[in-house]
């Protein structure tokens, strides 16, 4: 057993007491079953760090098998995009790589065991009969639902069974015709245990087998006989999956002659809900598909793909996941906890640089029009290692241009008339005036004197300046677009809406601002896509793929001010 200090949740008391009582000869193998139907989200990365860090910490392995029995919905792009995606959140399957689809063969001559047994039945109700025989789902506040009522077919013999199933591989029936269904219980209080369906018509291109199949296995019946053949120990899914279980063992059991001894089981866990999010997979379509967003890698996304382009690390994600823990019952984490992790990262390594995302333009008035020196800056006060760097300094500046007030309001230590500020590494500058847009009444430029003596930013003569803003030398800045995101949905449930209303309502108009006319310094611009650098007070930024050689697009991936360490501070002291 491997020795690590996290905090042992109930699944792996589960696996640990397994391991000691030898249950599966101490083995322990896991697998992550996504859907090639989509891009995986941060709710996926929370099963993959489960997953592959339980098989880790026990010294076990972990598969990728992807759920493919449901061709009508699936690509091959999402199976690369998934692997991707694994991959760059650092984890890795080796030869591990299945397909439920592999077992296609084996789940046909499975469903002939069945029906065989006596266990399994086609029945050539609609899919709307057979729903409406079924009855409702109770659940547990509901209680014991009323029974279901039978299929007039459920009674066909076993030889009549056989051949219709048959003819439904040979393709003599079109879609719909006829399912397979288990022959179970239709007074079960679970309506999984129902006669759930194994086995559908559906003529559809499959990714991997082509048209070679026109009958297709559930997942519900693929799931435990693929979990079984793989030899998965413990086959980890989320609390949706709970009241499946049964049939997950009632498949395995009533199979087991015909599968490895050692038959998995079924563990559920809560599946990830963040605030101002939605992490349905129908939900994300919708925003794609009704541009609210700009594709699935949209840095406002929850997605993997669109939190990597934003600027998230594996490191953030996979300590958040660490965080948040494994739990049994569902809840909500604070959006602000993943934001957290990602600046405590972030800060341990991104080189600090400067930029300016609204330009004020600013004249020292007393400096020599055209001289030019240069100042050193450090590239991160947390990793001295990380060097220095030379910003060329001269007459014309760039600042922002909420640095400055013409009517500052109380404790305000930024430019103003006659207020002296530090220019960050450089010298102190007072306010000596200012002009406006004749057209527009706004301040086009700030003019001030500086103090030769100050330079590195500490006055000599022992005098106090507050204040210390960003700044680039005009001449020497680069133009770059910086796009300035916020939450998605404007609520942290976005379900919590007005009668009448949908999740829709709560979509925040403003989630995207862009700055088009931004400055860089000269260092950046030979930033490379994807590298993430912390401009000094504004946030922590990411190269976009969306860039030219003639201008770089960056991405703020999450402000420096951290509500979620404040949080926990405040908390900490009550």
């Amino acid at each position: 057993m491997a020795n690590d200090n996290r905090s042992a949740d109930f699944i792996r008391a589960i696996i640990e007491k397994d391991i000691k009582t030898s249950k599966y000869g101490g083995r322990v193998w896991t697998r992550f079953p996504p859907e090639p139907n989509g891009y995986l989200h941060i709710g996926h990365a929370k099963s993959i760090c489960l997953n592959f860090g339980i098989a880790a910490q026990y010294g076990g392995k972990c598969n990728l098998r992807f759920d493919d029995t449901n061709p009508s919905k699936e690509e091959k792009e999402y199976v690369e995009s998934i692997m991707a995606d694994i991959r760059w959140l650092g984890f890795d399957w080796g030869e591990r790589v299945f397909y439920a689809s592999d077992y296609f063969e084996k789940c046909y001559e499975l469903a002939e065991v069945l029906i065989r047994k006596g266990k399994a039945y086609v029945d050539s109700l609609s899919a709307e009969e057979i729903s409406a025989y079924r009855g409702t789902a109770g659940g547990k506040e509901a209680g014991i639902t009323p029974p279901g009522k039978d299929s007039p077919y459920r009674n066909r013999s076993i030889e009549e069974n056989l051949d219709l199933f048959r003819r439904m591989r040979a393709g003599e029936f079109p879609d719909g015709a006829h399912v397979l269904r288990a022959k179970i219980d239709m007074a079960h209080p679970n309506i999984n245990m129902r006669d759930p369906v194994l086995f559908r018509i559906m003529r559809a291109h499959h990714h991997r087998t082509g048209d070679r199949w026109v009958i297709y296995p559930m997942y519900d019946y693929a799931h435990p006989i693929s979990d079984a053949l793989e030899n998965i120990t413990h086959s980890i899914c989320t609390l949706e999956f709970e009241a499946h279980r049964p049939l997950y063992d009632w498949i395995l059991r009533e199979l087991a002659d015909h599968l490895p001894p050692q038959l998995p089981q079924q563990i559920e866990f809560a599946r990830l809900n963040l605030t101002y999010t939605v992490l349905s997979k129908r939900r994300l379509l919708a925003l794609v598909q009704e541009k609210h967003v700009a594709g699935w890698d949209d840095p406002r996304m929850p997605t993997l793909a669109g939190l990597r382009r934003r600027g998230y690390t594996p490191a953030a994600i996979r300590d958040f996941c660490q965080r948040i823990g494994v739990a049994k019952a569902n809840s909500r984490v604070d959006i602000q906890l993943l934001e957290h992790c990602l600046r405590e990262d972030l800060n341990r390594r991104a080189l600090r640089r400067m930029a300016v995302l609204r330009p004020l333009r600013l004249v020292i008035e007393n400096y020599p029009e055209e001289q030019v020196e240069e100042v050193e800056a450090i590239n991160n006060p947390e990793d001295m290692s990380a060097g220095v760097r030379r910003l060329p300094f001269s007459r014309v500046l760039w600042i922002e241009q909420d640095d400055f007030r013409e009517h500052p309001p109380p404790k305000y230590y930024r430019l103003a008339p006659g207020q002296e500020v530090r220019l960050r590494y450089a010298y102190v500058v007072r306010c000596t005036g200012y002009t406006r847009d004749e057209a527009t009444g706004e301040v086009k430029e700030v003019r001030c004197s500086y103090d030769p003596a100050t330079r590195g930013g500490d006055a000599p003569d022992g005098r106090k300046v507050r204040g210390t803003i960003h700044w680039l030398s005009a001449a020497h800045a680069r133009p770059a677009e910086m796009r300035l995101y916020d939450y998605l949905f404007t609520k942290p449930d976005p379900d919590d809406v007005a009668p009448g209303d949908d999740w829709h309502s709560s979509l925040n108009p403003r989630s995207l601002e862009i700055a088009p006319a931004g400055w860089i310094e000269p260092a950046l611009g030979s930033a490379r896509l994807g590298e993430i650098f912390q401009f000094e007070r504004l946030g922590y930024f990411c190269v976009d793929r969306d860039s030219t050689g003639e201008r770089l697009v960056f991405n703020r991936a999450v402000t420096l001010k951290d509500s979620w360490a404040k949080i926990m501070q405040k908390a900490g002291s009550t």
